[in-house]
């Protein structure tokens, strides 16, 4: 009876030890990273390409979309012109690249007014936001290059903000600032106010730019979705020059303020 009691004890013994040595690997196993369980069970090489394989099917996927976030048509006291707002970008959700352009047209003097043209690499930086840099060029009114450094993503509140600093080829510091919120009156039917804000470090006299704030943006859209990828919309938009940059505009004879009212489509692919 008692050499049963002690064969037991000594069984027990073995079998906790056992245990305890194989929660000792686990454990190790599992310090290295959050996920290495298997490889306590399994061939480490293998783990390793399975692991690589749901990655690069599941959490590493690169994907592409292009929007046109506003195309209209501008109209006060008569004269309309045509404005567009568009981007496209291509990778996964760490590294994007991103082509960016908007500009106007004027209908009345078959001319392109402003066009713009922006390439840049995005890298999150948080959950909610990218850090972006790369090039500008702007096409009209007067070509030249400039360096971008910028930020873009989802404010608190699901405010979308996009702002950027741009250094021009001849040393001029401008920047401007977006930000965008979208009221859900319907499941389609959607109320979005926009406002943009540009600013000067300097006096930029062949662009008609004075230093500070040189302009404001502020619009109000209402789109229905006929379908996720096409939204035709109506709204109104108010601009506004300020100090150096006002004085110049109505030293040429235009405007520093103006109400536009709008209508265009929204969509994406």
């Amino acid at each position: 009876m008692h050499r049963v009691i002690l064969t037991a004890l000594a069984t027990c013994a073995v079998a906790t030890g056992a245990s305890a040595q194989a929660h000792d690997h686990q454990k190790a196993a599992s310090s290295e990273k959050p996920w290495s369980q298997a490889d306590a069970y399994f061939d480490p090489a293998e783990v390793d390409a399975a692991r690589a394989h749901v990655q690069a099917h599941s959490g590493d996927t690169p994907f592409a979309m292009v929007r046109f976030d506003r195309l209209e048509a501008q109209s006060s006291d008569g004269e309309t012109v045509g404005v567009w707002d568009a981007d496209a970008w291509y990778g996964g959700d760490i590294n994007k690249v991103w082509l960016k352009t908007e500009g106007e047209y004027s209908f009345e003097d078959n001319d392109l007014e402003d066009a713009e043209v922006q390439l840049l690499w995005s890298r999150a930086i948080s959950r909610y936001f990218d850090l972006q840099t790369g090039v500008r060029y702007d096409f009209e009114p007067k070509g030249q290059a400039h360096a971008v450094l910028g930020i873009q993503g989802l404010a608190p509140y699901w405010f979308e903000v996009d702002g950027a600093a741009f250094l021009s080829g001849s040393g001029d510091l401008t920047a401007s600032f977006e930000a965008e919120y979208e009221l859900l009156l319907t499941n389609r039917l959607i109320l979005q106010p926009r406002l943009e804000a540009n600013f000067s470090a300097q006096d930029i006299p062949e662009k008609a730019l004075g230093s500070g704030l040189t302009d404001l943006q502020a619009g109000l859209r209402l789109r229905y979705e006929i379908r996720r990828e096409v939204a035709p919309y109506i709204g109104v938009e108010y601009q506004s020059a300020f100090g150096k940059t006002a004085d110049r505009i109505e030293a040429d004879g235009g405007k520093a303020d103006d109400t536009r009212f709008v209508i265009g489509v929204r969509t994406w692919f």
